[in-house]
């Protein structure tokens, strides 16, 4: 796992400077310790920090094809590079290495821009082309690395694997981007393309970007996309068995390494699959890493024992305190820019744990949005049967009126909060399931900025995401929230949280789980294998009851939360008024300080629970000291 930065001139004539390049390097130490290099060209710096996975006494980069006139950096794995490499070598190219960036150079040569169709793993690179005078970009098709650019007021491109080493970069321009903060409180970070500052982008997840001299605005191309609904008329026999061998080889090409090798082992159903896995494909004992709470509200020590105990694992546990909320400002520094997941905590310290024994861990991501194991996904289908009964015109005045005086019972079972649900059935499928999972609700959101702000926004709302990738997307209501999560929850938030974490241990992570291949024959089975009789990821728990026990299948999901209800009446108490009456929030002028006070006065007085906007908030005023004080 790497870090890469560069730097192209659009007009092409101006040298690059090379105490700048090694700056903005220099600022992804943490995701490549072992080496780093530089390569300048008139026009054109391209920069690398290593991290060394494979082939550890080569492969450094840049690396450049014979004559030196193809240079690449590269963040990631390619997976199924051996094969490419078989191949390339059969068309006459000729390899130094053995090592997959190399792959990626003769790749480009034989097949240019579709060279990365012929990619099977984790990836952002950047590919400076000397003849054809060319510098192309690519990011991986669900998102796994990042990959960040700008084009500044002078010309000058920009790019890295992180917002910290754009930032780096002298005198770049940090404009607030108004959209992004309504995106961000709403959704709890920032989804692609946007970044928190004004012409800073994300390159999504699934698409290349090709730079020439002379160019006038970069535009990014999708090369990938994904798609549902193609029914099986197998037996569920055959396709648990078929998913099962899918897995195992998807497992398979991830535990390729000349490093120390584990796992992530929560005790859920998709980190003990790939566990199970695992271990079935080696003949050593696994390593595997789990994080434990003392709060037994939130611990799920007990069934990660449990399967470590079934495959002889070599296990690490750690008890995380349930008042370890000193990474606050920390969170600020790895993130860059406001992200307001509490997990974030306990998945720092299990890459913080796994460090300790491994360079490379493989994890359970993606299993949620695959299979539909996400809760929400239960409910939205129930709200879809009463859409579907009723039309819009009768839906909207019945319930947007339930909603509006049926009392807000954050304390009760989820079946007893009826406020959010009326208010989801007052709207349509996509409005239904952004109400249902925005952070801070429409009304509530609209209340805590003030006028200035809602100028800015000038009637934008959040849910234009959503609306953006729904009208590209499936139509059957599972199908189509699952493909709102993988184009804005999967990237934004689950693989932003565990690279991020991951890369300020220096640890690399892989999620077999979104393995493309993978992905694309999981989402072409019905939707009836995946929600059946009010069982979530169900052809996934029927396939592998012969490797995990029921309950561990069948427990009810418990995710990986942290008690920050208790902490802001608590020990962060102080915290949170100080937040709201003073200082970086009130600076802002982007919020109604009197709102956010009494948002933070019922939560503190027990009347209500605000957790979700508070963290959101102080996340977001951790933000502006750290970058804009």
């Amino acid at each position: 796992m790497c870090g890469i930065a560069g730097i192209f001139d659009l007009d092409g004539h101006r040298p690059i400077n090379p105490q700048i390049l090694s700056k903005i390097n220099n600022v992804l130490s943490h995701r490549g310790p072992d080496d780093d290099g530089v390569y300048i060209e008139l026009g054109v710096g391209l920069a690398h920090r290593r991290l060394s996975i494979i082939d550890l006494s080569s492969g450094h980069q840049p690396l450049n094809n014979e004559n030196s006139t193809v240079w690449v950096v590269y963040n990631g794995e390619i997976y199924n590079f051996k094969g490419l490499m078989d191949e390339l070598k059969n068309r006459g190219h000729t390899f130094r290495t053995q090592c997959d960036t190399e792959v990626i150079v003769h790749a480009w040569e034989e097949w240019g821009e579709q060279c990365v169709t012929r990619f099977r793993g984790m990836f952002a690179f950047a590919i400076w082309d000397q003849n054809k005078k060319t510098l192309f970009l690519a990011r991986d098709r669900l998102g796994i690395k990042p990959l960040y650019y700008t084009v500044l007021p002078d010309r000058q491109f920009i790019f890295g694997s992180e917002l910290k080493s754009l930032l780096a970069y002298p005198n770049l321009p940090r404009q607030l981007d108004y959209f992004a903060i309504e995106d961000y409180f709403a959704y709890g970070y920032i989804p692609d393309p946007r970044t928190i500052f004004q012409n800073i982008y994300k390159l999504p997840p699934g698409h290349t970007l090709t730079l020439y001299s002379g160019i006038k605005e970069p535009k990014p191309k999708q090369y990938w996309n994904i798609t549902f609904n193609k029914n099986s008329t197998r037996s569920e026999d055959v396709i648990g068995e078929t998913l099962i061998e899918k897995l195992r080889e998807s497992v398979d090409m991830r535990m390729i390494a000349d490093v120390p090798l584990g796992a992530f082992l929560s005790g859920g159903v998709d980190s003990s699959a790939v566990v199970a896995m695992m271990a079935g494909l080696s003949e050593q004992s696994v390593h595997t890493c789990s994080i434990g709470f003392s709060d037994p509200k939130f611990d799920e020590a007990y069934y990660a024992q449990q399967v470590s105990q079934r495959y002889q694992t070599n296990h690490y546990d750690m008890q995380v305190d349930q008042n370890d909320f000193s990474l606050l400002d920390r969170l600020a520094e790895i993130y860059d820019e406001p992200y307001a997941d509490s997990s974030a905590i306990p998945t720092y310290r299990v890459c913080e744990l796994a460090r300790q024994q491994v360079t490379v861990a493989l994890s359970g991501d993606g299993g949620d949005e695959l299979f539909g194991g996400y809760r929400r996904y239960r409910w939205h289908l129930r709200e879809e049967k009463i859409r579907n009964l009723l039309p819009l015109n009768l839906r909207k005045p019945i319930f947007g009126w339930l909603g509006q005086v049926y009392p807000k019972l954050d304390w009760a079972p989820r079946i007893f909060r009826g406020k959010t649900t009326f208010q989801a059935l007052a709207r349509d499928s996509v409005e239904g399931y952004f109400n249902n999972i925005a952070i801070i609700p429409d009304q509530l959101r609209n209340s805590l900025f003030s006028e200035k702000m809602k100028k800015e926004l000038q009637g934008y709302n959040g849910i234009e995401v959503l609306r953006d990738h729904a009208n590209k997307g499936p139509d059957h209501p599972l199908s189509q929230i699952q493909y709102l999560d993988m184009k804005t929850y999967l990237p934004g938030d689950i693989l932003t949280k565990v690279d991020r974490a991951s890369m300020a241990h220096s640890l690399e992570v892989r999620v077999p789980l979104l393995d493309h291949p993978f992905v694309e024959w999981v989402s072409s089975l019905s939707p009836d294998l995946k929600y059946q009789k009010g069982q979530s990821k169900y052809i996934f728990k029927r396939a592998l009851r012969p490797y995990l026990s029921d309950e561990i299948l069948y427990r009810r999901k418990m995710g990986f939360a942290v008690p920050l209800a208790t902490w802001f009446r608590g020990p962060l108490r102080n915290r949170v008024q100080s937040a709201v009456t003073e200082g970086s929030l009130a600076n802002s002028g982007i919020f109604e300080m009197k709102v956010l006070q009494n948002i933070a006065d019922q939560h503190l007085a027990g009347q209500r629970d605000h957790s979700a906007p508070i963290w959101a908030v102080l996340m977001f005023e951790s933000f502006l000291r750290k970058n804009l004080s």
